[in-house]
């Protein structure tokens, strides 16, 4: 009896033996393909070096990126997540805080005049409450540091601030803390 049971799982190795031992691989390399793909969810980021600049000179933060604590907007009265960065300063000027590309120069009401800077891998820099004098067009390509406009109170969301820069940073079209990026320790 023990024979004739030998005989019968040699008989099916023989026979299936090769489709077993397929269906068991093809399982372990889609096993590893998987497990690889679970441990490394990075965000590629490029091999172009990001040297990222103030854009102002010698600012003051007076409201500060805050995507989970609510901040109160006093013009408007209300409480909000505050996604950008908030600068004054003696100087006027704005500068583009990378290398890249005028995207789009707009009025939103609440904004007020804006310029919006495409940047290498998948930066773009949104710059708010900015006089209608800005100093570029869309379409330029801009310089890290170089000045785009002069801060001024056009954003009508922020108009007790006053004159100031509503600093915004996205990455890969979300938006992103710019003190992560930024040397933004005058505070």
């Amino acid at each position: 009896m023990e024979v004739e049971e030998k005989n019968r799982f040699v008989e099916f190795v023989k026979k299936y033996g090769i489709f077993v031992i397929v269906g068991i691989i093809i399982f372990a390399v889609a096993l590893t393909f998987t497990l690889i793909a679970a441990l490394h969810k990075a965000v590629p980021t490029g091999t172009t070096r990001l040297d990222f600049r103030s854009p102002m000179n010698n600012a003051t933060i007076i409201k500060d990126f805050s995507n989970k604590e609510l901040q109160k907007n006093e013009t408007l009265n209300q409480w909000e997540a505050h996604l950008y960065v908030d600068f004054v300063s003696d100087d006027a000027s704005v500068n583009s805080i990378l290398d890249g590309t005028v995207l789009k120069i707009d009025q939103p009401y609440l904004e007020g005049t804006t310029v919006t800077i495409q940047h290498a891998n998948g930066f773009v820099s949104v710059y708010s409450s900015l006089s209608e004098n800005v100093l570029v067009k869309e379409g330029d390509v801009v310089s890290a540091g170089q000045k785009i406009a002069e801060i001024d109170n056009s954003a009508a969301g922020e108009l007790s601030m006053g004159a100031h820069l509503h600093f915004a940073l996205k990455l890969n079209n979300s938006f992103v803390d710019p003190n992560d990026y930024l040397d933004l320790q005058v505070k």
